[in-house]
């Protein structure tokens, strides 16, 4: 669940938040109303801020432009990495993204407040001020790793200028493609859709990583976290396959509290899916068995039973691999490019 503070400054502005969060509900939401709540008495907006910065998908601040922008400012890591943040005047009138338009999605959620608020969404970003497609919020919508984000100006600045953007696809793209965007022509910036992030087909490259790849593990107990690591990027390497296509980990049930699995899914922001030995033993496919498996937890494979069962049914792409008491394989749920 994502999660998103918003900040007030007056009685009126802590009412315009209190709208402002029941229009979240995909969010969990904390209200910080510093003129109306007691217990915020002497704090520091810089305080909040930082924190925010750090373990927030969303800040929302009611009041005067020039005060976001000042308690965000020392925090800035680059566009990333920076949450969303949001600015809206405290009568509920103008709902302004400022940071993380697209990656972040502010631009989408200032939208989506405003409908909600009946208010004007003010958004500044040149693409969408002038309807050119956006690469950035192209991938974020379709669940693509950005690897290097500084190229996104490359590709805006030559779409603005109404210069043709190359695309190169590892999987199939359907749709009808923006203009300007072209998949024959040669081109001085372009993106790449694929886990191939050596490829260099631009000037300015950028790659895009679908994240539809599932990692199934299994593991002995109590084995530490970098264990885990080193089998997952054996398994990866061998695969020739990032880290960032990786979207979900599986495994068996009684591996759920498993502390170097968990520490390895926190580390990575990865959700943890665990299925009973039964759900792994009615996988459909062809699967690498274990008599030992069988007999320790109930079913003859962990890892690519879990793998393909994470993936919806997908495509086992790497077989078991074995390290140091771990076994990780890979699975891939069904994609399109689609525009």
């Amino acid at each position: 669940m994502n999660r998103a503070k918003l900040v007030s400054f007056t009685a009126v502005g802590a009412q315009t938040a209190a709208r402002a969060a029941a229009l979240l509900s995909d969010f969990v939401c904390e209200r910080y109303a510093r003129t109306v709540d007691p217990s915020l008495a002497g704090t520091e907006l810089t305080r909040f801020a930082q924190q925010a910065m750090v373990d927030c998908d969303l800040i929302v601040f009611v009041g005067a432009a020039g005060i976001a922008v000042r308690a965000v400012a020392p925090y800035l890591v680059g566009k990333a990495f920076d949450p969303a943040v949001i600015v809206m005047d405290e009568a509920g009138k103008f709902v302004i993204p400022i940071l993380s338009g697209h990656l972040g999605g502010a631009n989408a959620l200032a939208q989506r407040l405003a409908a909600g608020l009946g208010a004007q969404a003010v958004v500044t970003t040149a693409t969408d001020g002038r309807g050119v497609f956006a690469v950035d919020t192209w991938a974020k919508e379709n669940g693509c790793a950005v690897l290097e984000p500084e190229q996104i100006k490359y590709i805006s600045g030559a779409l603005l200028r109404g210069e043709t953007v190359g695309l190169r696809s590892a999987f199939p793209v359907e749709g009808r493609l923006p203009p300007h965007i072209s998949m024959d022509a040669t081109a001085e910036s372009g993106f790449c859709i694929g886990y191939d992030t050596a490829a260099q087909p631009f000037a300015h490259t950028l790659h895009l990583v679908p994240r539809v790849v599932h990692l199934g593990v299994g593991c002995r107990h109590l084995v530490p976290p970098e264990k885990i690591e080193a089998a997952v990027q054996a398994v990866l390497q061998s695969a020739g396959i990032p880290l960032s296509a990786v979207c979900a980990v599986g495994t068996v049930d009684i591996k759920r509290d498993e502390p170097g699995l968990l520490a390895f899914c926190q580390k990575y922001g990865l959700p943890l899916h665990a299925f009973a030995a039964a759900e792994l033993a009615a996988a459909k496919g062809t699967f690498t068995a274990s008599d030992f498996v069988q007999r320790t937890v109930g079913v003859d494979n962990v890892c690519e039973r879990a793998a393909v069962l994470s993936s919806d049914s997908g495509r086992l792409i790497c077989r078991k691999t074995a390290l140091d008491g771990v076994t990780a394989a890979l699975a891939e749920q069904s994609w399109r490019a689609v525009f």
